[in-house]
C-alpha cells in the first residue's frame, strides 16, 4: 500500500513539474485533483501502456526505443482526455506540449523514484496467513 501511495505522489509531482515548465499544459483545479490525475496516469501506464507497447514492438525495435517517447505522449494525452471528461482540470494543447510534458514527466519520475528509493521497496508476505 505504501508503494502505491508513493507511486501516485511521484506521478502527481511529475505532472506538476510538466505543468510548471511546459507552455500548453495547464491545470486549473484544486490540489487534490492533481492526486487523482496522478492515480489516473498510473492506471494508464499500468494497464494500457503494456498493450500499446506490445502492438508497437516492431516500431520500438526499429527506432531503438525512441518510439516509447511517442507512447508516453499518448498516455499523457489519454490522461488529459480522461481528466477533461471527469472535470479534473488538466488540459494539454497539442502534440508538442504533450511530447515535452511526457519527457519531463519521465525524467522527474525517474529522479523522484531514485531519491525516494521506490524501486527498492519490496513486498513481504506473511507465511502464516
Amino acid at each position: 500500500m505504501a508503494y502505491l501511495i508513493l507511486r501516485i505522489m511521484i506521478n502527481a509531482l511529475s505532472i506538476v513539474a510538466a505543468v510548471k515548465f511546459v507552455d500548453g499544459i495547464t491545470f486549473s483545479g484544486e490540489w487534490w485533483k492533481m492526486i487523482i490525475i496522478g492515480a489516473l496516469f498510473g492506471l494508464m501506464n499500468s494497464f494500457i501502456k503494456p498493450i500499446v507497447m506490445l502492438f508497437t514492438l516492431p516500431f520500438i525495435i526499429f527506432t531503438l526505443g525512441l518510439f516509447t517517447l511517442i507512447i508516453n505522449t499518448l498516455m499523457l494525452t489519454l490522461t488529459s482526455f480522461l481528466s477533461d471528461s471527469l472535470n479534473l482540470g488538466l488540459e494539454i494543447k497539442g502534440f508538442w506540449p504533450a511530447f515535452w510534458g511526457a519527457l519531463i514527466i519521465s525524467i522527474v519520475s525517474m529522479l523522484l523514484s531514485w531519491l525516494t528509493g521506490a524501486k527498492r521497496i519490496t513486498y513481504y508476505r506473511d507465511s502464516n496467513r
